[in-house]
């Protein structure tokens, strides 16, 4: 029985530094600094709900949608991102479209500090539209 705990423990260690370092090349491929991907990896790290987001992400290429925050998903929080974004996503420079990366993290960060004050995220995400509402 030991045996198996211990192997357990060393494929769970390993999952978690393969994840570890994904943000951080995440964030690297960003134009983050390091601190900031440490930082976002201890956040993610303390949230179960996260933490499957993030491993189902680095395996499948999407979102689970199971962790929500006042029944917003991380593909709710991307899509109003993008949408809010879409102004700067026409200029040559710095375009969010060109940085799948940023914009995954962004995701995440948004999450964990929605979990933290969600009344500020929940006027936004309820509230602004990006361009088309600017144009209308």
């Amino acid at each position: 029985m030991k045996t198996i705990n211990t192997e357990q423990n060393i494929r769970l260690q390993k999952a978690m530094d393969t994840l570890h370092n994904y943000i951080l090349a995440l964030a690297l491929k960003a134009g983050k600094e390091d601190s900031y991907g440490e930082k976002l990896w201890e956040e993610i790290r303390s949230s179960n709900g996260l933490l499957r987001e993030l491993a189902y992400y680095h395996d499948y290429g999407k979102f689970l949608c199971e962790y929500q925050v006042e029944g917003y998903s991380l593909t709710d929080v991307l899509v109003w991102q993008v949408d809010h974004f879409k102004l700067y996503m026409d200029r040559g420079e710095e375009m969010n479209r060109y940085h799948r990366e940023r914009l995954l993290l962004s995701a995440f960060e948004t999450m964990v500090e929605m979990k933290k004050n969600p009344a500020p995220y929940l006027r936004k995400l309820e509230g602004e539209s990006g361009q088309d509402a600017a144009n209308g």
